[in-house]
């Protein structure tokens, strides 16, 4: 919201003000230099013309007053009348004193008395030249006091003439010319503030309107255009602010668009972006990096970069920023059941053209896939080397025994190529089964399907269990829980004898001496479920997410000693996926396992066969 500037606040009032400040100071100190001048110039003039006068006065009465004393009453007739034609405005009382100081004449009217009389004044009682300038005690005013010796012909002093004067009438005088200089700069002033103001607003008005503008590109309209008044700097400022605004908007359209092209590009990448400032502060933040990181964007914006990556510990911005090579993270997932996603980052340097470091970009790739497949692979070429170098192993051993003789014993010789031959086999379904595997993974391996009864072939391989009993080496009891109806599917039969056999090989490896064995056969509205329950120790829950994994054991001794390869559930897994099913687990430690087998169904119309 726009404040509104006071006039006492703005730049109106501050260039009257001191435009008036600076005149009323300028006439100030002209009219103090002016005053004084013609004062002091006004009392030394009026000083000067008093001395001269007095002095002319005192000539005079000294022709007077050096006449023989036959006639004294004439003589000082003639003394007053000379100091009364001589009286003016600007003198007090003059008065003539013989050099016996008598009061000879004065023009003071109400002192005529003192005439004849003994003067008592301490101004005349030294009988010497004097010019003072003293206070009236009478009045209070400011008087020149001219005490002149009257001498005769021959330079005797025959008497004092006492002058005083009126200064303070001059005072006032200059005090008068004073008050209509200062009345006259007040006027000035008041003139001069009203043409500083218009002179002002002149100035000013454009500034605000260039203000105006500019609070308007600030909120983004650059339609409105400053008026250009004149030709002088503030009219070329108008046009150079009128063409700043039309580059601003050209700017921001284009800033606006590569903005929108840049968010554009980073929402839909499949990589997580995040852009820090020079502080390591996040100020960007793309969708997949707030997936991928599972985190709020308000949560991360304004967060150290380190924090977010949670590696404060390992890890300073000093380091990213000398060695901003890539880094792996591990972080847990959305989905819990996939566990923690690994992520690779890598980071590099925002740069200005002066080469100073401005921030950091990191681009999040999810790398978990690569990562548990190059585990996979790792993982998968130990097992296989470790699974051929045991039978390789164990043969080599008996081999040498018959090398070295053990061929002629005919006690000793047969188990020992019976165990080469069962090694020897057990290495070919191993290499077999790898081969199977291979062939799914790479899509070559073509199904033979044909449509058949699929309880029929549950139940035939079921019955090859049965007979297999008696030449167990363990009792074992195969319970049959089947739905009614026929449930007629299109497989390829030998791959699903394959995946009965071996579900229900582990049920009978891993299941108790008389254990029971139950096979379940159900229909759901498009899937039919072949379940196989056992009563063994059952599966711990951290394996059974991995028991699909190629030779992963959960019991590895136990699982080598009863001459399993490791692999039998991974192919069962690949053949279901091939037939669009699925495969799953579920377990109770000491309590036994069930595995599931779902297959895509859709019963069948009488009408198919007409």
């Amino acid at each position: 919201m726009k404040n509104k500037v006071r006039f006492f606040q703005s730049v109106n009032f501050k260039i009257a003000l001191t435009f008036i400040l600076i005149l009323l100071i300028s006439i100030e100190i002209i009219g103090a230099y002016f005053i004084r001048g013609l004062e002091r110039s006004t009392i030394e003039s009026f000083k000067t013309g008093m001395n001269s006068q007095v002095e002319t006065l005192a000539g005079t009465l000294g022709n007077y007053l050096g006449q023989d004393g036959s006639n004294s009453q004439q003589i000082d007739s003639e003394i007053q009348r000379v100091l009364d034609n001589s009286d003016s405005p600007d003198i007090v009382e003059m008065k003539v004193v013989d050099q016996k100081s008598i009061i000879r004449a004065t023009t003071n009217v109400s002192d005529r008395n003192s005439i004849g009389k003994k003067n008592e004044d301490p101004y005349i009682n030294d009988f010497a030249n004097k010019n003072i300038t003293a206070i009236d005690d009478s009045t209070g005013d400011r008087v020149q006091i001219n005490v002149q010796v009257i001498q005769s012909a021959g330079d005797t002093v025959i008497g004092i003439l006492y002058v005083k004067s009126n200064l303070e009438q001059k005072y006032n005088e200059i005090n008068n010319i004073a008050f209509i200089f200062v009345t006259a700069s007040v006027i000035a002033a008041m003139i001069s503030m009203l043409v500083a103001v218009l002179v002002a607003r002149s100035i000013t008005q454009p500034i605000g309107e260039m203000r105006e503008q500019a609070l308007r590109i600030a909120k983004g309209d650059y339609s409105h255009k400053v008026e250009v008044k004149g030709r002088d700097e503030l009219g070329q400022l108008a046009e150079s602010f009128n063409q700043l605004a039309e580059r601003i908007e050209e700017t921001q359209e284009a800033m606006e668009s590569e903005r929108n092209r840049l968010n554009s590009v980073l929402a839909h990448m499949t990589d997580g972006v995040v852009a820090t400032d020079r502080r390591g502060k996040v100020i960007t933040i793309n969708e997949m990096a707030l997936s991928l990181l599972n985190v709020k964007q308000e949560e991360a914006i304004g967060q150290s970069i380190l924090t977010l990556f949670e590696m404060e510990e390992d890890y300073t911005l000093r380091k990213l920023l000398e060695n901003p090579d890539e880094i792996l993270l591990e972080r847990p997932s959305n989905d819990l059941s996939l566990g923690n996603l690994i992520l690779r980052v890598d980071f590099s340097m925002i740069r200005r053209e002066s080469g100073f470091i401005s921030g950091l970009v990191a681009v999040l790739h999810d790398v978990t896939e690569q990562e548990k497949t190059e585990q996979e692979r790792r993982e998968f070429v130990s097992n296989v080397s470790h699974e051929l170098r045991t039978p390789l192993t164990s043969m080599r051993s008996y081999i040498e025994a018959l090398n070295e003789g053990a061929w002629q014993d005919p006690d000793i010789a047969p188990s020992f190529l019976k165990v080469t031959l069962d090694e020897t086999d057990r290495m070919i379904r191993m290499i077999n089964d790898l081969l199977n595997l291979s062939r799914m993974d790479s899509g070559n391996a073509g199904l033979q399907l044909e449509f058949i009864n699929f309880k029929e072939l549950v139940h035939f391989v079921l019955d090859r269990f049965d007979m297999m009993v008696t030449n167990h080496e363990k009792s074992y009891v195969i319970r049959r829980e089947f739905t009614k109806r026929e449930l007629w599917l299109e497989v390829d039969t030998d791959r699903m004898i394959q995946v009965i056999d071996n579900i229900m090989n582990n049920a009978i490896k891993y299941s108790p001496d008389g254990g029971v064995i139950t096979v379940r056969l159900v229909e759901t509205h498009n899937n039919i479920i072949l379940s196989v329950t056992d009563q063994g120790l059952g599966i711990p829950k951290k394996d059974l997410t991995k028991i699909f994994d190629r030779f992963y054991r959960v019991d590895k001794a136990r699982a080598r000693k009863q001459g399993g390869t490791g692999l039998g559930l991974a192919i069962s897994r690949e053949v279901l996926k091939a037939h669009g099913g699925t495969i799953w687990a579920e377990s109770r430690e000491n309590v036994g396992s069930t595995f599931f087998i779902s297959l895509p169904y859709e019963p069948y119309e009488e009408d198919w066969w007409e």
